[in-house]
């Protein structure tokens, strides 16, 4: 399959937010969705980014019957283990559903391994659905491990009002 992988940019800000949605359909949790095209251009594009973005692409000829070329993305950041170093976090891997199988989503995946080894990283982490298995399997398939299952670590997370009342000293 003909497609590229590159840095995303401002422009694709509306194309990314579309992916995001159906992400999020996808792991079925749609009603979460909060965050905007305007968030993700003032986020990711700004001097100091919270995030960074690739995109897959594929030609004209390719494009969906809705018209999409932009057909996949990773989203990123760096950050740091007390015990490790310098790590990279890949907050979201998709690729749209017509095209999945293709090695897409391996190319979004070693795309962002190479930038986390270019900066210096030494530990690559994300997270997976338990149901998604096909997932699971790949992941495991490419050397990855299940942080969960072997050390006991959870991935935990405080927010809205919760998070408000922690902020109180």
């Amino acid at each position: 399959m003909d497609f590229t992988i590159r840095a995303a940019s401002l422009e694709d800000c509306k194309d990314i937010a579309r992916m995001i949605r159906e992400l999020a359909e996808f792991e079925k949790v749609d009603e979460h969705v909060k965050v905007t095209q305007r968030d993700l251009e003032q986020d990711g594009f700004s001097k100091n980014p919270f995030f960074h973005g690739i995109i897959a692409e594929v030609p004209e000829q390719l494009r969906t019957k809705e018209g999409h070329t932009k057909i996949g993305y990773a989203l990123y950041f760096y950050s740091y283990s007390s015990w490790k170093g310098r790590s990279v976090y890949m907050e979201d891997l998709y690729v749209m559903p017509e095209f999945r199988g293709k090695g897409i989503g391996k190319a979004l995946m070693s795309k962002v391994a190479q930038l986390g080894l270019a900066a210096g990283c030494n530990q690559f982490n994300f997270t997976v659905l338990e149901w998604n298995k096909s997932s699971l399997d790949f992941y495991l398939s490419q050397g990855c491990f299940d942080v969960t299952a072997s050390m006991g670590y959870h991935c935990m997370r405080c927010e809205g009002e919760a998070l408000e009342h922690l902020a109180q000293p």
